[in-house]
């Protein structure tokens, strides 16, 4: 067991990107109707992808073959409706934001297809997000920001549950050496 103040200035959470695939044209205008609903879209160069770190509405970098758009959440309303059932501090979470407006309601993905990685995947850092779908693996990424300690302290406080993968601390423990066999 490692324990780790939330206060420490070494603690890091790193965001995982998200990857959706098997995209067909209603599935991907389906996709393109919520992001034109729900939020304020920039056209960027891939350089300008990933979003500034920080609390405030979700903001997002999103690829596909032919778009590298940012995507600014218009109003926390508009969360605060999709997540109604949760309590105030999960709905500012990015992770939670994007699952319930667009892999749940806009791609249709359920819990299941989530949690079994069915048309959908996790990148730890962007380059490897890219690449994926650069090389057809994928058809679209979703580039997170890192979700901030205090986030998850108000989310824990809250007594729910973080979404998947929303929590990729750093500096990681090593392990193995108790665990494995040296032999």
């Amino acid at each position: 067991m490692c324990l780790v103040a939330l206060e420490d200035p070494g603690l890091t959470i790193f965001p995982t990107h998200r990857l959706v695939g098997g995209l067909d044209s209603a599935r991907r205008a389906a996709l393109a109707k919520a992001i034109e609903r729900d939020f304020v879209v920039t056209a960027v160069a891939r350089g300008q992808l990933a979003p500034a770190a920080g609390l405030g509405p979700l903001e997002l970098g999103y690829v596909d073959a032919h778009s590298t758009l940012h995507l600014k959440l218009r109003d926390q309303a508009i969360a605060d409706a999709a997540l109604a059932e949760l309590p105030p501090p999960y709905r500012r979470l990015d992770t939670g934001v994007l699952e319930a407006l667009l892999l749940k309601d806009a791609l249709g993905l359920t819990d299941e297809d989530i949690s079994h990685l069915h048309g959908f995947g996790y990148a730890r850092d962007s380059a490897q997000a890219l690449a994926l779908v650069d090389a057809g693996e994928y058809d679209a990424a979703f580039l997170l920001r890192p979700t901030p300690v205090e986030a998850v302290r108000e989310v824990a406080a809250a007594g729910v549950n973080m979404p998947p993968k929303s929590t990729y601390f750093f500096p990681k423990v090593l392990t193995g050496l108790v665990i494995n066999p040296l032999a």
